[in-house]
């Protein structure tokens, strides 16, 4: 879950880490400790962990700021503690039962369309995306070509997870108040509503992803991920001219997906 493999402190006198920290630093070894504590609710902080998902709405830098803090002690940047994926597991499941709800879904379809979010929504676009990022990075990003400073893929969907997380409760939860009463109704206040919701929800996605990578310091040029938010704005501006509801059609494909 390493963004980088650079573990200076920890190393013998030639440069090089000794054959136990070595191991402790693997991909798999961290990946093990994570899972494992996954059946471990007790070592979980979930003060922290809702202390994070308050700071990705009103300072995400906070939250990175954070990261680099636990670089310093932990030697890594991404989460040790699966508290967060918890939470998050519970807001998805949570927010697509009311969406469903709110969509007149019975019981079943309300099933479909959970496991439709969990599983292609969140964690099969989640991957796609994070591999594109883990590409891009390292092909692109890093200032020096060198095996010690490269952006690992498990710190990239993490970075994803802490982008989606606002996008879910903005387009999964805030939006689901307006949805039956103005969203999805013909008029310009309809779609100008659930539209400036998606323009709302995908910039602070982008932003937050933005944070994730900038906030890594063998990274250069990181603000060309900002350029997104041009393509978003002119495809928002379009949307509008054209009476395009977004929301309306996302509630339609997922009746279509249920059925």
């Amino acid at each position: 879950m390493l963004p980088t493999t650079s573990v200076s402190s920890r190393s013998q006198g030639n440069g090089v880490l000794s054959p136990r920290d070595a191991a402790r630093h693997t991909a798999g070894a961290k990946r093990y400790k994570y899972l494992r504590r996954l059946f471990h609710f007790r070592q979980m902080d979930f003060e922290f962990a809702l202390w994070q998902m308050l700071y990705l709405f009103t300072s995400p830098q906070r939250v990175y700021r954070n990261f680099h803090y636990r670089k310093q002690t932990k030697d890594q940047w991404a989460r040790d503690d699966p508290a967060f994926l918890v939470l998050l597991s519970i807001w998805l499941c949570v927010s697509t039962v009311g969406f469903g709800f709110v969509l007149d879904m019975g019981f079943f379809e309300t099933i479909k369309l959970l496991l439709w979010v969990v599983f292609i929504d969140c964690v099969g676009v989640g991957l796609l995306i994070a591999t594109l990022m883990w590409f891009i990075s390292n092909k692109y990003l890093v200032k020096q070509q060198n095996r010690d400073y490269d952006v690992e893929w498990g710190y990239a969907f993490d970075v994803h997870l802490n982008a989606f997380y606002p996008l879910l409760v903005i387009l999964h939860f805030i939006q689901l108040f307006f949805i039956n009463y103005v969203i999805i109704s013909d008029s310009f206040i309809g779609y100008f509503v659930g539209n400036t919701l998606w323009l709302i929800a995908i910039g602070y996605y982008i932003y937050v992803t933005f944070l994730g990578y900038s906030a890594l310091p063998f990274l250069k040029n990181t603000a060309v991920l900002l350029y997104p938010f041009a393509f978003l704005i002119m495809l928002y501006l379009i949307s509008l001219a054209c009476g395009w509801n977004f929301t309306k059609m996302l509630c339609s494909f997922y009746k279509y997906r249920v059925k």
